[in-house]
């Protein structure tokens, strides 16, 4: 019951090759275009602010059902 079948010892792989991996994944990536960001980060922001209004009428409409009760 107590017994584990991984070492860990071996599970730990050696700094240098971990770094190596990291600077690998890091050439890997693709960053966007000053177009894409602006446009992206546009759509964001617009979510947002629409989602935060919904949630503000929610809570109005809620809080407006609780006083009636009330």
């Amino acid at each position: 019951m107590g017994e584990t079948t991984a070492n860990t010892a071996q599970e730990k792989a050696p700094k240098k090759s971990w770094f190596k991996g990291l600077k690998s994944e890091f050439k890997k990536i693709v960053w966007p275009d000053k177009e894409t960001l602006v446009k992206e980060s546009t759509a964001v922001i617009v979510i947002t602010i629409i989602l935060g209004l919904v949630i503000a009428l929610v809570d109005m409409v809620v809080e407006y059902g609780v006083n009636l009760i009330i």
